[in-house]
C-alpha cells in the first residue's frame, strides 16, 4: 500500500510540474514570437543581404562577398568604423565624469526623498522636447558668434573665437553627452539609492576618509549601475547619426551616416554590411560590459 501511494504522488507531483511548465510556455510564448518576428528574423535577414550582389542601379539576390570586400577594404567605410569606436568611447567616458556625480549627489547626499525625484525629473525635462531641437540648439551655443564664445571673450578669458567648438569632433562629443548623461545618472542614482546608510556611517566610526569609503564601499556597490548605465550609452551612440550630421556639419561620419547615406543610394548591400559590422560591435561591448558585473545577482 505504501509503494502504491508513493507511486501515486510521484505520479501527481510529475502532473502538477508539467501543468506548471506549460504554463511557463504559454507565458514566455508572445515575448518570444515578438523577439523571434522582430528581432531574430530581421537580423539573419539583414546578414542575408549584406551577401547580396550589388550593382550601380540594382540589387540581386546573388550571393557574393564582394559588398564585405568593398567595406574590409575601402578608407571610407573603416574610417567611418574607427571615428564611431573612438567617439563612443570618448562620448561613454564624458557621461561617465559628468553623471557619476551627479548621481552620488542626487543618489546619496541627498536624502530626502521627494528631492530625490525633482532632481531626476530635472534631469529628464530636455526630453520633453524633441531630439532634433536638442540637438540643433547647441549650433547658437557653440558657434563663432554664439554664447559660450560671446561669454569667453566678454570674460577676457579668450580673444579670439574659439572655431573648433562647432562642426567637429568636440561638438558631436558635446552634444552626445548632453543628450545620453541622464541615462547614465539615472541608473547610478537608482543603485546608489540602495546603499545602505549604517554601512557608512560604521565605515566613518572607524575613521575612514571620504575617499576610503568611495573606493572600498560606494564604488563596488554602485558598479551595477555603472553598468547599466554604460550598455544603455554604448547602444545609443554606437547607433547614433543625427547627432554627428546635424554638429559636425557632415564632417564626423559614423557608421550610422554611413547606413543612412546607402539607403538613400538604394545601396542595400552595403548598408546591410555596415549594419551587421554595427550589431557585432553593440553585442560584444555588451557582452564585455556584462562580464564586469553580474547584473542579475546584484540586481
Amino acid at each position: 500500500m505504501t509503494m502504491v501511494a508513493t507511486s501515486e504522488e510521484a505520479v501527481q507531483e510529475s502532473a502538477t510540474v508539467r501543468r506548471k511548465s506549460n504554463k511557463t510556455l504559454w507565458l514566455l510564448a508572445p515575448g518570444m514570437i515578438w523577439m523571434v518576428a522582430f528581432l531574430v528574423l530581421p537580423m539573419l535577414m539583414m546578414v542575408y543581404v549584406s551577401f547580396w550582389t550589388q550593382t550601380t542601379f540594382k540589387i540581386e539576390p546573388t550571393l557574393t562577398l564582394q559588398s564585405w570586400v568593398t567595406f574590409l577594404t575601402s578608407s571610407t567605410y573603416l574610417g567611418a568604423l574607427w571615428t564611431t569606436i573612438r567617439i563612443w568611447l570618448l562620448v561613454l567616458l564624458s557621461t561617465l565624469i559628468v553623471g557619476y556625480p551627479a548621481a552620488l549627489f542626487v543618489g546619496l547626499l541627498i536624502k530626502n526623498k521627494t528631492l530625490q525625484t525633482v532632481l531626476l525629473v530635472l534631469c529628464v525635462i530636455p526630453f520633453w522636447t524633441s531630439f532634433l531641437i536638442r540637438v540643433l540648439a547647441w549650433r547658437p551655443m557653440l558657434g563663432t558668434e554664439g554664447a559660450i564664445n560671446m561669454i569667453l571673450m566678454n570674460l577676457g578669458v579668450i580673444r579670439q573665437p574659439i572655431e573648433v567648438l562647432l562642426f567637429s569632433e568636440l561638438s558631436v562629443i558635446i552634444g552626445m553627452t548632453q543628450i545620453y548623461c541622464v541615462f547614465m545618472v539615472g541608473p547610478i542614482a537608482f543603485m546608489m539609492g540602495r546603499i545602505d546608510a549604517s554601512v557608512i556611517e560604521a565605515a566613518q566610526d572607524l575613521g575612514a576618509g571620504f575617499w576610503r569609503i568611495f573606493r572600498t564601499i560606494i564604488l563596488p556597490l554602485s558598479m551595477p549601475g555603472v553598468v547599466v548605465g554604460a550598455i544603455f550609452v554604448s547602444v545609443m551612440v554606437l547607433g547614433e547619426f543625427a547627432t554627428s550630421a546635424a554638429l559636425s556639419g557632415r564632417k564626423v561620419n559614423l557608421l550610422g551616416n554611413i547606413i543612412v547615406t546607402q539607403v538613400g543610394s538604394l545601396k542595400w548591400a552595403f548598408a546591410a554590411v555596415a549594419g551587421v559590422v554595427l550589431t557585432i560591435i553593440m553585442g560584444a561591448v555588451v557582452a564585455a560590459l556584462l562580464k564586469v558585473v553580474d547584473l542579475r545577482k546584484e540586481l
